[in-house]
């Protein structure tokens, strides 16, 4: 269906116990993300799925967001928020296993949704918005944190991990190193890094400075330089 969120339900029955709000939280991750970027970005990295699957490239984007919406959920509880907010389909469907949706997820790979992400975010505060403004300048924010991230081979590899004054000197987890700039008032995150556990905070601010505009008025924290 050209220009909306196709989805079905994929397990007939089933109910994800969604209150009202966070129907809506879904449903306004549609309208921010429109299907024609998605496909448009889908395409242009070529993860357009070659032959009809259960978990198309498209709402496996949608899947993603989710996630974000609901860490707590597990992937197959995930998928029922999803299909249940968007629609029932025919009988018969079931949800897809976690193993299904990871692979689904690996063929779209990080790239398609970085970069659509990156189409979107922006400073959204108008003039009337509490807080975002102090005397005519726009007023954001960097910020940092860590966070911990399953403990695996491949995780372990790619982040690393801290050092710790115990056992084998290093922490029980990897971790990644994170930070973001972010509009005062309305808290809309509008860039962000994620790298090894080793990349300093500052380096990561000072590959945002290319998304700070004239009449923004930059607070920071006093050992970013």
């Amino acid at each position: 269906m050209t220009g909306s969120l196709w989805v079905v339900d994929l397990e007939v029955g089933a109910e994800a116990g969604l209150s009202l709000a966070d129907r809506a939280a879904v449903g306004v991750l549609a309208r921010t993300f429109p299907a024609e970027l998605v496909d448009r970005v889908i395409d242009q990295f070529w993860r357009r799925e070659q032959r009809v699957r259960q978990l198309p490239a498209r709402l496996v984007f949608y899947f993603v967001l989710v996630l974000c919406l609901f860490p707590q959920e597990s992937y197959r509880s995930a998928m029922k928020i999803l299909m249940n907010t968007f629609g029932r389909g025919g009988s018969g469907w079931s949800v897809p296993t976690a193993a299904a949706i990871g692979n689904a997820r690996r063929r779209l790979g990080s790239d398609p949704v970085e970069t659509i992400v990156r189409q979107v975010v922006k400073p959204i505060a108008d003039g009337d918005t509490p807080g975002a403004w102090y005397r005519g300048w726009r007023l954001v924010a960097f910020d940092g944190t860590t966070f911990t991230v399953p403990d695996t081979e491949e995780n372990d590899e790619q982040f690393g991990r801290p050092g710790s004054g115990r056992g084998e000197g290093k922490s029980a987890y990897p971790q990644a190193q994170a930070a973001c700039v972010v509009e005062l008032g309305t808290h809309a995150v509008f860039d962000a890094r994620l790298e090894p556990y080793r990349v300093s905070e500052n380096t990561l601010i000072e590959e945002m400075f290319a998304v700070l505009k004239p009449g923004m008025l930059v607070l920071a924290q006093c050992h970013v330089a």
